[in-house]
């Protein structure tokens, strides 16, 4: 048994299914004599003959139709799920998992995610948003989305979207009464709304101007982890609020909100996704990756 092997199968089968040792060997490029010594070293490791040859014909032993019947089914299998594998190298289909901030879900993900899927129909996309940190290959995700370029080592980035601005905003019914805050230092005199990442620190406002770069710790009535009830309590007058200019554009736009410090407010990092250079690209992702970097993704 220990000479058996899938290529001595392989032969087996493609003699069987020709009934000859000459049209298999066409078959599999190689030449009958090569074909012969396959097959002799199946059927020694076996112990028994699988074809009757003569010079004229080759027939299969009982032994032989015995395995036909046997093997041949569950290779035809493999065959197929090894030409369905190899197929994936180049048409992209199949499972795309991707770890993502919920602040990427809103301003990579929203605008992008159906025509992405509509102009590659076999690709599933799962998104998971979460603040914290994850690993990405421990937790069996493709890729994943992160602001800060700084990564693990072994991995790629690519960048995603455009560079995009802060805006300091308040409801005018919070400005009743209330003076507008004309430098940094005049937040403090202000409710502001907070925001707290998941492993329990705060965030504090990042303002820059003319090289001068401020890291404002803020305080007021209403602490979030969500940028949407951040944006609804700030046009319910809650409090100030540090927020995408993308997100707030509609309603600054509309006169729901009022911008503050605009000259105080810096382009923030870009977006980039990572993934794992230690490790094949999946056509999934390299399809997302080639459609993230195409006009149709803008």
């Amino acid at each position: 048994m220990a000479r058996l092997s899938l290529q001595g199968l392989e032969v087996f089968l493609a003699v069987a299914r020709f009934g000859s040792f000459r049209r298999a060997a066409v078959e599999r490029g190689v030449s009958p004599s090569a074909l012969s010594h396959v097959m002799r070293g199946l059927e020694d490791g076996l112990g028994v003959r699988l074809f009757h040859r003569t010079s004229r014909s080759v027939a299969l032993t009982e032994a032989g139709r015995l395995l036909l019947e046997r093997i041949g089914p569950p290779l035809d299998d493999v065959g197929q799920a090894l030409s369905d594998v190899g197929a994936l190298r180049d048409r992209p289909a199949g499972l795309l998992r991707i770890n993502a901030p919920r602040i990427a879900g809103e301003l990579v993900f929203e605008p992008i995610v159906a025509r992405f899927l509509f102009a590659y129909p076999e690709i599933r996309m799962e998104v998971v948003t979460t603040d914290g940190l994850v690993d990405i290959v421990a937790e069996g995700f493709d890729a994943g989305i992160r602001r800060d370029r700084r990564l693990a080592p072994g991995m790629i980035a690519v960048p995603v979207g455009p560079p995009r601005r802060f805006a300091v905003v308040g409801a005018p019914s919070y400005m009743t009464g209330r003076t507008p805050p004309y430098s940094p230092s005049d937040i403090h005199a202000h409710a502001c709304i907070e925001r707290r990442f998941p492993n329990g620190s705060h965030y504090s406002w990042e303002l820059a101007k003319d090289g001068e770069t401020l890291e404002v710790e803020v305080s007021g009535p209403l602490i979030v982890d969500d940028t949407r009830l951040m944006l609804r309590a700030a046009l319910d007058g809650v409090g100030l609020a540090f927020m995408f200019e993308e997100l707030v554009a509609e309603h600054l736009a509309a006169g729901r909100l009022i911008r503050f410090l605009d000259d105080w407010c810096p382009t923030s990092p870009r977006f980039f996704l990572f993934y794992s250079g230690r490790r094949q690209v999946p056509p999934p992702l390299r399809a997302f990756i080639d459609f993230l970097r195409s006009p149709a993704s803008r």
